[in-house]
């Protein structure tokens, strides 16, 4: 790492751990950004820029069905949003903190150890619609333009990390830098307890229109209350740190509750998948907490019944599967299916099991099955192209691609495999453009350039190149504009 880029990073770090939290008095006044109010579309930019270097932090979970499940919780309870709608994209980082965060732009991140620490999805959901809360009504926008030395420094904090990241080569550090910064925003913020009291009633009229059980925020606070007490001067009370749960707050959220009659849904299935697969995730890299995990999940395992007792023994399963250890991972699958349990994760697991062991038509074949019967997972249609790709069926898994990239333009692993998939059959210039789309949606636009470039080289297609020269163009002048945004939060 250079010189100027570890003068970046150390700077954005002693930021995080430096500054005295700060307490506004009622919501934060709006202040000037270059003079300016801090728009919807400004702040939406700023988001995208961040989540565009947070995407390389190393903590950044990205999984499907952790992700897909994420988003669409959120995306649910925005809209049912008292207070208008704005785009919410919810994503996951591996810390076993209890915590939450919200960026600019409607994205907030979860900790893996918020969704593992909720006992029921109302709980998970009482905390992101507290998020959201805070979104729609401004906070996170209101507080960083805020007339204050603290925000100011803070900005430029994160402006220096990206516009780092954009000049320079893409130093994974300049990832991790950005992204850590833009949640110390939110903890530096230090929503004031009118804002976050104004979450709470935002939040809960989300929970009770959405059709969970509002008594889950009542639960969650008092578990993290719990939690902030236990481990005082630990570290195991972020969210209390950063989100003051007084009292007054829980006082005010149990009236509310009791004036509200809702008949709750049962959780989903997808909630207990995703929060064992995370039990295991956030572990991974530890093998003392692998082993705590996998104990974890037995007991649940043999003291639950139906989809919870499913849903850990998929967790063994999948924690196996990690390991490399197949024939366990085979005898817990199979554990989990007992009763007539199968879903989306079941089913990409099942199909990656046959594979290793050599079944490829019946990979592609439970992945087929899997997808027809839950067109809209993600991680269904994934297993069903690496099945193709690893059974040496190219040209039908492009063609699966296709459809899928009309599915979701957005998601960038369809992209890559993409880029696989006409490498493999030969078709360079095409694997280069679908690979350069994978680097512009994962934020790597200089190296989207370079594919774009590399592709334009390769074609001796006069149309085709007049289409790259368009594209390499346009990302050119998009890394430009990201830059004169980001000098504004400079000054």
């Amino acid at each position: 790492m250079g010189q100027s880029k570890a003068g970046v990073l150390a700077a954005a770090l002693t930021l995080a751990t430096g500054l005295a939290m700060a307490q506004p008095m009622g919501i934060p006044s709006m202040g000037p950004v270059a003079s300016a109010e801090l728009s919807p579309q400004l702040e939406r930019t700023l988001g995208d820029a961040i989540m565009e270097q947070g995407r390389r932090d190393p903590t950044y979970i990205d999984d499907p069905d952790v992700n897909q499940y994420l988003t669409e919780l959120g995306r649910k309870l925005a809209a049912s949003s008292p207070h208008g709608t704005q785009t919410i994209t919810v994503f996951a980082i591996r810390d076993p903190q209890i915590n939450a965060f919200a960026l600019p732009g409607g994205y907030i991140g979860i900790h893996s150890g918020l969704v593992t620490a909720a006992q029921n999805e109302s709980q998970l959901a009482s905390v992101v619609a507290h998020e959201i809360g805070h979104v729609t009504q401004r906070h996170v926008a209101r507080g960083m333009t805020q007339q204050s030395q603290t925000s100011h420094m803070m900005m430029a904090s994160v402006a220096a990390a990206l516009l780092a990241a954009l000049a320079g080569s893409g130093d994974l550090a300049m990832g991790v830098a950005a992204f850590g910064q833009a949640a110390a925003v939110d903890r530096q913020l230090g929503f004031s307890r009118q804002a976050e009291q104004e979450a709470d009633r935002v939040g809960l009229e989300m929970l009770r229109r959405s059709g969970f059980d509002p008594s889950g925020m009542a639960e969650m606070f008092n578990q993290l209350m719990n939690a902030s007490r236990l481990n005082e001067g630990m570290g195991g009370g972020a969210y209390a740190s950063t989100h003051p749960l007084s009292i007054q707050r829980m006082s005010d959220i149990q009236n509310r509750i009791r004036e509200t009659a809702v008949r709750p849904q049962p959780d989903s299935d997808a909630f207990w998948f995703v929060r064992a697969k995370l039990r295991v995730i956030q572990a991974a890299r530890d093998s003392a907490a692998q082993q705590s995990a996998q104990a974890s999940l037995r007991r649940e395992a043999e003291q639950s019944q139906g989809v919870r007792a499913a849903a850990a023994w998929y967790g063994l399963a999948y924690s196996a599967w990690l390991r490399k250890n197949y024939s366990e991972a085979a005898v817990a699958l199979q554990r989990a299916q007992q009763g007539g349990a199968y879903t989306p994760q079941i089913a990409a697991l099942a199909s990656q099991l046959a594979l290793q062991q050599g079944q490829g038509s019946q990979a592609v074949e439970i992945a087929q099955k899997a997808h027809q019967r839950w067109p809209g997972n993600q991680a269904a249609a994934l297993s069903v192209v690496i099945a193709l790709q690893e059974s040496g069926r190219h040209d039908e898994a492009l063609s699966f691609l296709n459809e899928r990239v009309r599915q979701w333009p957005e998601e960038p692993r369809f992209y890559q495999l993409k880029a696989q998939g006409h490498e493999r059959l030969g078709q360079q210039v095409e694997a280069r453009r679908a690979m350069a789309t994978y680097y512009e949606k994962t934020g790597a636009v200089r190296a989207a350039v370079d594919q774009l470039q590399q592709a334009r080289g390769l074609s001796k297609d006069f149309y085709v190149q007049s289409q790259l020269d368009v594209q390499i163009r346009a990302l050119k002048e998009k890394v430009e504009s990201d830059r004169r945004l980001l000098e504004q939060f400079k000054q």
